[in-house]
């Protein structure tokens, strides 16, 4: 976590802002500011806690609507007088139940697959009569892979000759059943990504 020295708070005449960012997507969902004080509760709660500007007081997010955002870690800037908040949020960040104070739409581009990730964590405790999910889910692996195997062969085929639209069509299904086969082994994307991190550092 985050050394408050590390943060230039008389620069700004004590407060800075904070960028607050999901984890899991990377959507942009709010900014707001911090004092000392703020950072330090944000730190020992893990939870992220602002200072208002018109109230002229500390808020906890989430404190009286439960949207509460869990902090994954505080990222200073280069000069200290900023700071990047990777959150887990547990419910829409913005006052008006939108996922993100900037626009009503959910996680744009790739951050779709950190989103489908969570919706399938989420119904992954539904009843089983109710959800495709939580029935595969509760096949086990075995189940998981097969389908991962007929997705991947239907995404080749699909591929090699259909159209454009039944590639895309096809390659959804196969990125839905491949983060499903994960979960049933107790993997994320984030497994995934680190490997790929690793790959990118080699020669």
């Amino acid at each position: 976590m985050l050394n408050a020295n590390e943060i230039d708070f008389e620069k700004s005449g004590g407060l800075i802002p904070v960028v607050v960012q999901d984890v899991a997507t990377l959507q942009v969902l709010m900014q707001a500011y911090m004092d000392r004080a703020a950072l330090a509760e944000s730190i020992e709660s893990g939870e992220a806690t602002f200072y208002s500007r018109s109230r002229q007081a500390r808020w906890r997010k989430g404190e009286t609507s439960g949207n509460r955002l869990q902090i994954v870690s505080l990222i200073p800037d280069c000069d200290g007088d900023c700071i990047l908040a990777l959150v887990t949020p547990l419910g829409p960040a913005c006052h008006l139940e939108t996922t993100s104070c900037f626009g009503a739409a959910d996680a744009p581009g790739v951050g779709r697959l950190g989103a489908l990730e969570r919706a399938i964590a989420a119904r992954a405790t539904a009843p089983i009569a109710q959800s495709y999910t939580a029935r595969l889910i509760k096949e086990g692996p075995k189940r998981a892979a097969q389908k991962v195997g007929e997705e991947g062969v239907e995404t080749a085929l699909a591929g090699a000759g259909g159209e454009d639209a039944e590639l895309c069509a096809e390659s959804a299904d196969l990125l839905y059943h491949l983060i499903v086969l994960l979960r049933t082994r107790g993997l994320a994307l984030g497994d995934v990504m680190r490997v790929l991190e690793q790959r990118a550092a080699e020669p």
